[in-house]
């Protein structure tokens, strides 16, 4: 249902398909429109939120994903590059409780899929995410404190374990 990248995640609404995972957040944010709305009603902050989800879908994951599934200097260079990004989206949330100020919003919800690999990242990366990125890790925890947030969350460890099956399927170590 994908037409370009035949992968998931799609939801399929009234027969067609809505693509991309932060593109079907804004759609359903937009036709099941609840208060509050994950997005800011302010055009520039509503613009700045979709920058940074944009920013953590685009570096993120395919920048953690070889972390765990590479080796030398691709790891290490892997390492460095999601040591940046964290350090970056660390500063973009300051003081604040959730990256949409008090309340959980977009860049939360484009962020927290990937607390659950902060175990990964640490054991497979060699780092420690509580030391050099405390914030990050208050505030993971503070959205597991939403029921919303914690149902739907994978445990840490349990990623992780799924993520060795998955480099000892591709032959990786």
């Amino acid at each position: 249902m994908n037409p370009v990248n035949q992968q998931i995640p799609v939801l399929i609404h009234n027969g067609r398909p809505i693509c991309e995972s932060m593109i079907i957040v804004q759609y359903i944010d937009e036709v099941w429109s609840h208060k509050p709305s994950l997005l800011p009603s302010d055009p520039y902050r509503r613009a700045h939120a979709r920058f940074w989800a944009d920013y953590i879908d685009k570096k993120i994951y395919p920048i953690g994903r070889n972390l765990w599934a590479s080796k030398g200097e691709l790891k290490e260079s892997s390492k460095k590059d999601l040591i940046q990004c964290f350090k970056i989206l660390e500063e973009e949330l300051g003081d604040k409780l959730y990256f949409g100020d008090e309340s959980f919003g977009y860049i939360d919800m484009a962020l927290i899929p990937f607390y659950s690999f902060f175990y990964t990242f640490e054991t497979l990366g060699n780092l420690c995410m509580a030391a050099e990125f405390p914030k990050l890790v208050e505030w993971g925890e503070r959205c597991l404190r939403k029921e919303s947030v914690s149902k739907s969350l994978c445990d840490q460890k349990e990623v992780y374990e799924v993520v060795l099956q998955i480099k000892q399927k591709l032959g990786i170590e």
